[in-house]
């Protein structure tokens, strides 16, 4: 993950990211076959309503449950979870990490917070309420996004490959290789389970993938370049990451790292 604020030429970058990420070759020790399939469709959005967001915030993990927002945050020194008023923003409850930690996804599980660190190989398990750590878990490799299929922790580290992390233990079950049209797409970042589908922000891109927890497919590519349209050029806002989903009423909301908004959005199916 990018430790600090993107220079212009990274800006210029990311606009053709999208099709670096879908050219490169597939995992081939990945657990999943990857079959040919015609490339899915890309959707836009629709801005729904738009909230104030700790621009200060570099956004790493981010879920919706019992009408508030919780966020984790990275950069070391900055790193921690939090508890956020939808309405205004304001930050209700916070936990900071040790400055050596930098934090990464975030995911709920039954009474508790899962907490995922970047290159520490560590995890933190909170409780939901008074944010008191709980336990800590070890993984190999890198964490970025973690989320739950209610079955599962579902874990990315910035390759195609999801890891199906069993909840107690915290070991691997199942590895997922994501892929569209027989290519692997790698940077997947913070994820978020919707409808029975897996939804991914790709790294340094302002796109989110539509995954299939089954086969790995990609379904959908929904672009959110237009969001960039409503946050001031100085604000200093760097790539989206960040996806809620409020199970009850049905709301999707989206943020970046940096941004000092929050969008509650509606996809746009179509081709």
């Amino acid at each position: 993950m990018w430790g600090g604020r993107l220079p212009l030429f990274f800006c210029i970058l990311a606009a053709v990211l999208i099709t670096f990420c879908r050219a490169l070759p597939a995992d081939s020790e990945s657990f999943q076959p990857i079959r040919l399939s015609k490339p899915a469709p890309t959707h836009k959005v629709i801005i729904k309503r738009t909230f104030s967001h700790d621009k200060g915030a570099f956004t790493e993990g981010l879920l919706f449950r019992d009408g508030f927002l919780y966020e984790s945050t990275g950069i070391n020194g900055r790193s921690g979870i939090r508890k956020v008023d939808l309405e205004t923003g304001r930050v209700v409850q916070k936990h900071d990490l040790p400055e050596s930690y930098f934090g990464e996804g975030l995911a709920d599980w039954g009474d508790s917070l899962v907490q995922l660190t970047w290159k520490s190989g560590k995890g933190f398990v909170y409780d939901l309420k008074s944010f008191e750590l709980k336990s800590e878990f070890s993984y190999i490799g890198e964490g970025w996004g973690i989320t739950s299929d209610g079955k599962n922790l579902i874990m990315s580290d910035g390759t195609n490959r999801l890891k199906f992390l069993a909840p107690t233990t915290f070991q691997p079950e199942r590895i997922l290789a994501v892929h569209s049209a027989g290519r692997a797409i790698n940077c997947l970042n913070e994820l978020e389970y919707i409808n029975g589908e897996i939804y991914a922000n790709v790294w340094l891109t302002d796109t989110i993938v539509v995954i299939s927890p089954q086969t790995g497919e990609i379904t959908g590519w929904i672009d959110l370049s237009m969001l960039r349209k409503r946050i001031p050029q100085d604000a200093g806002a760097q790539e989206l990451n960040g996806i809620a989903w409020d199970r009850e009423k049905k709301r999707l909301f989206v943020t970046g790292k940096n941004w000092p908004l929050l969008f509650e959005v509606e996809i746009a199916r179509g081709n």
